[in-house]
């Protein structure tokens, strides 16, 4: 490939979109996980019990897909959702034993980014 279409931003990020697709192509093969699924469960691992709204936010998505997410990940039994003890109209997200051992297993195993995606961390 030219030299001068290969330093194009969008050619880069053309790459960069195809790594991912890669990556969680291989996630959900290996895992039955999407790529959202498995950031999901990341994060509420890390932040203990969670809003939709925080997971949201904390994912970059809308609250509608957040939800849609959320529901994927519930039907797997990987999170369980419990009542807010202070507002009755808050639900909380936790992870499960079975949701921990999944994510630790793709951790575990997709240490290693695509190169195209690790210079960028």
């Amino acid at each position: 490939m030219n030299k001068k279409i290969e330093n194009n931003p969008l050619c880069k990020i053309r790459k960069i979109y195809r790594a991912i697709d890669e990556y969680e192509n291989k996630i959900v093969h290996d895992y039955g996980l999407s790529l959202n699924e498995g950031m999901l469960l990341c994060c509420i691992q890390e932040y203990g019990k969670t809003s939709s709204t925080d997971i949201a936010k904390s994912l970059g998505l809308t609250c509608s897909n957040a939800s849609k997410v959320i529901k994927s990940v519930e039907s797997k039994d990987f999170i369980k959702r419990t009542m807010d003890k202070k507002d009755k109209r808050v639900m909380l997200f936790s992870i499960t034993k079975e949701g921990n051992k999944k994510i630790n297993a793709v951790i575990a195993d997709t240490k290693e980014l695509p190169s195209i995606i690790s210079c960028l961390c």
